[in-house]
Parts: structure tokens; C-alpha cells; sequence
């Protein structure tokens, strides 16, 4: 029987299929759905900075609505420090005590000083590690992409160096040089890498003439980038890497750890099939292994990362050049009409 255990940043997971950050955790019932359904792990949904500053408007207001309305109820409302998304921890706190299979929590702020202040409340509700999810959208245009690359250097830094728990870093490949990026962060202490971020993007409804957010699921098809990056980051760096988006089936587990991944996040293959998809990919993933005569996922892990690969160009912009080359096969499967 094939052995689908594996480590992430020092965890031991039953299987490589993590549960990635989504709405699906506000409810524990479907928690405890996932770790029936055979996750390894889940990623509880993020906390922005969006949602602290919110919360500490709300109650700024709350304090302060009755200040001038008469001396003697000034101090009705008593100024205090608000402690945070409380609701969001209170919750965070309740799946870790509803599950046995690790929980990681994630966040996202753009001030420093609260990247610190949440990941050190995050860290006392009891979670296993915490994922620093890097979304930023740049405003300024005088700001250059290595001031941005800094601040989030110092964030790692100083996060990594107040907690004690493992800290991954999930990252966009919107970066001139990732491999550069992942590298620096590494030597910063960062645990683990989760490749790649799916950003939300706006879309325009030209009926209403309004921005809108639709849905943003993954397609299968999009597992080719984070493909490529663990391919080529496979034994050059000693974190952990974990595949995200574009994996929807055991065959795309299965591709991801030949390019040297430790375990994958899926999300948008829940949405499409349910819970039940995860065990219907570990059989996937039994099934293949047993046929190729694999005992563990360490016996394949990274067979076809760059770092393994007698062809030196799989990774590399040849593969454009080979497909140019190539380019007649294309009318076989979409012949003109």
C-alpha cells in the first residue's frame, strides 16, 4: 500500500492535499467534513488589514458617539484599546480545537506593526503555522519594486523572529525574479513557500457601467505556472514548497510532486465537486503509485524538477522555441473550418 505521508515546514501530514484559505471554515461543520473527506491540513480564510481597520472604526464610533451629547454620559462609553477582529480569532480558535489535523492560519496586512500585532495574536488561538500571504497592490508610482521587495523582507523578518511557530509566505509570480524573491526570504528564515497567490481582479459591467468582483476560480490549466516554479526551486532551497492553484484532480497532485513539490492547497475543485473530491484524488494518486511500484511520495518527489532533469532546457524558454517547432500539430487538434 502506498504511503502518502509527507512534511510541510516541520508538520507531519497524512497525505499532501491542504485545504486552501476560503469561506468554507466559517461553518465547522464542513471542517470536520474536510478531515473526514482525508485533508491533510487546512488553511483557515484570511485576515485582511481591511477587516482590522474596519473593526477599529466601528468601535472608534461606538466610543465616541456620545462625547458632547451631555457631561455627565461622557464617560458612558470609556475609551479602551480595541483588541482586534476578535470574532475572526474566536473562530480561529473553535476549528483548532474541532479538528486533529493541523491548522495554518493566514494574513494580510500592509503596515508593518500589524503584520506583528495579528501574527502574534494568530499564534496564541493555538494554530500549527502561519501563512503571510503578500497581496499588495502598488499605488505609488514613484515607489520602486525593490523598496516594495524590503518592506516585505522586514516583515519576514521581524514576524519570523516573534513567533514560534513555522512561518510559509505565499506568494504572486508577479515579481521580476521569484526565483530571487523566494531565495532572499529563505535566508530571512521563512519556512515554507506556498506558489502562487490568485489575486482577485475587478471586472467592469458595461450594462450597469460599474466595477464588480466576480468568482474567482481556478481552471485547470493554471496549475502550469506554480508547475514551473517548483520545478525549478526543487532542491536549490531547504523550505518547504506547496503548490497552489490549477489542481483539481489526483493526476495534478501527482504532476506537481514530480516537479518536487511537498504538497499542494486546492480550493476551486471543493467548490466544483464537494469535500468528497479529496478522497477520490488520494485514490487517484494510491492507484498511480501502485502501479508504478512507488512505496512513498519520496520516491518520485521532484523526478522531473530542473534540478533532476538530464535535459537542461525543460524549464527554460526553449520550451517556446520547441512548441514553434512544432507548431503543425496544432491543426490536427483544432482543425480550420
Amino acid at each position: 500500500m502506498a504511503n502518502l505521508t509527507t512534511k510541510y515546514m516541520g508538520l507531519n501530514l497524512k497525505n499532501p492535499i491542504i485545504v486552501g484559505a476560503s469561506n468554507f471554515v466559517k461553518d465547522i461543520d464542513n471542517i470536520k467534513k474536510m478531515e473526514e473527506a482525508g485533508a491533510a491540513a487546512i488553511v483557515y480564510k484570511t485576515l485582511f488589514e481591511e477587516q482590522i481597520e474596519l473593526e477599529r472604526l466601528q468601535l472608534s464610533e461606538e466610543l465616541n458617539q456620545y462625547n458632547e451629547r451631555h457631561a455627565e454620559m461622557i464617560s458612558l462609553f470609556p475609551d479602551i484599546e480595541h483588541a482586534g477582529p476578535t470574532e475572526h480569532l474566536m473562530h480561529l480558535r473553535k476549528t483548532v480545537d474541532a479538528v486533529t489535523i493541523p491548522v495554518i492560519a493566514s494574513l494580510n496586512c500592509t503596515f508593518e506593526e500589524t503584520w506583528l500585532e495579528y501574527a502574534k495574536a494568530i499564534e496564541q488561538t493555538g494554530v500549527n503555522a502561519i501563512e503571510l500571504n503578500f497581496y499588495s497592490i502598488p499605488g505609488d508610482f514613484k515607489k520602486e519594486e525593490k523598496a516594495i521587495i524590503n518592506e516585505q523582507l522586514d516583515v519576514v523578518n521581524h514576524v519570523k523572529k516573534s513567533l514560534r511557530i513555522p512561518v510559509s509566505v505565499k506568494l504572486s509570480p508577479f515579481y521580476t525574479n521569484v526565483l530571487n524573491v523566494v531565495q532572499m526570504m529563505y535566508f530571512e528564515g521563512v519556512d515554507g513557500f506556498v506558489l502562487f497567490n490568485r489575486l482577485f481582479q475587478p471586472d467592469i459591467d458595461i450594462e450597469k457601467e460599474a466595477h464588480h468582483f466576480p468568482y474567482n476560480l481556478s481552471h485547470p490549466e493554471d496549475l502550469r505556472l506554480p508547475l514551473r516554479y517548483i520545478g525549478l526551486l526543487h532542491g536549490e532551497i531547504h523550505g518547504s514548497l506547496c503548490a497552489s492553484t490549477g489542481i483539481f484532480t489526483g493526476a495534478d497532485v501527482i504532476k506537481m510532486l514530480l516537479a518536487g513539490t511537498d504538497c499542494v492547497q486546492v480550493v476551486s475543485t471543493l467548490y466544483k465537486h464537494g469535500f468528497d473530491q479529496i478522497g477520490k484524488m488520494l485514490d487517484e494518486i494510491t492507484v498511480w503509485m501502485d502501479h508504478k511500484k512507488y512505496t512513498s511520495l519520496d520516491d518520485f518527489r521532484g523526478k522531473l524538477s530542473r534540478k533532476n532533469m538530464k535535459d537542461p532546457f525543460a524549464y527554460k524558454r526553449a520550451q517556446y522555441v520547441d512548441i514553434l517547432m512544432k507548431s503543425e500539430e496544432i491543426f490536427f487538434h483544432y482543425p480550420q473550418r
